[in-house]
């Protein structure tokens, strides 16, 4: 399952992606190519985005509503633990 931070770290890479995409897309010293390439991918990238961006609207949603709770995950380390050195 997805956490609130998982799909907000997604949505954050993706947009960066976005824009360095639509930066290549805007080239005009490379060919047409190239360009259609970076469209394309331009295209796949928004629909990403739109998704992870419904699926944490979603998410959120359902912890308002109740119908999940958001657990936290503690480290458990046990290295440089007094108690469980020799």
């Amino acid at each position: 399952m997805e956490t609130v931070g998982s799909l907000i770290d997604k949505l954050c890479i993706n947009e960066l992606k976005i824009y360095h995409m639509t930066e290549q897309a805007g080239r005009d010293d490379i060919d047409d190519g190239f360009r259609q390439d970076c469209r394309k991918r331009l295209d796949i990238l928004r629909v990403q985005r739109d998704d992870l961006g419904a699926e944490l609207e979603e998410l959120i949603d359902d912890v308002m509503s109740g119908k999940r709770i958001l657990r936290i995950y503690r480290q458990m380390k046990m290295y440089n633990e007094k108690k469980f050195k020799d």
